[in-house]
């Protein structure tokens, strides 16, 4: 069985769904610690540039979910799952409006877990 590197909470999944019916295809970043940390941030499809500098983690509910390769180097031992929490953040993630934010729990995986891990994505110049 392949290990998803990145996963999503049923909560977290419906502020999803709701951003999808306004605003189409969405996307996610992992910041790299501006404005409210280190979260992720959810944006429409295309908004936020990709890069030669960037890696795919996966997709959660239809949404592709990157982060710089960099930070990848600190973050590669371990699942990420997107949750989501109300009050606001200061990031320029969709659902800020909504007096919600999402954020990552994170565990480092076992040595089965990372056996199987999911491929990552990079994107091709």
């Amino acid at each position: 069985m392949v290990t998803p590197r990145v996963l999503i909470t049923k909560e977290a999944e419906k502020v999803v769904d709701e951003l999808r019916e306004k605003y189409g295809e969405l996307m996610f970043h992992q910041s790299g610690g501006c404005c409210d940390g280190s979260q992720p941030m959810c944006f429409e499809k295309g908004d936020f540039k990709i890069g030669s500098s960037d890696v795919c983690l996966g997709t959660i509910v239809g949404c592709e979910f990157w982060m710089s390769k960099d930070q990848f180097e600190y973050w590669k031992h371990t699942q990420l799952e997107v949750d989501v929490t109300n009050g606001r953040g200061s990031s320029f993630s969709l659902e800020i409006p909504m007096g919600k934010r999402f954020f990552v729990k994170s565990h480092l995986f076992s040595e089965e877990e990372a056996a199987n891990l999911s491929a990552l994505g990079y994107l091709e110049d």
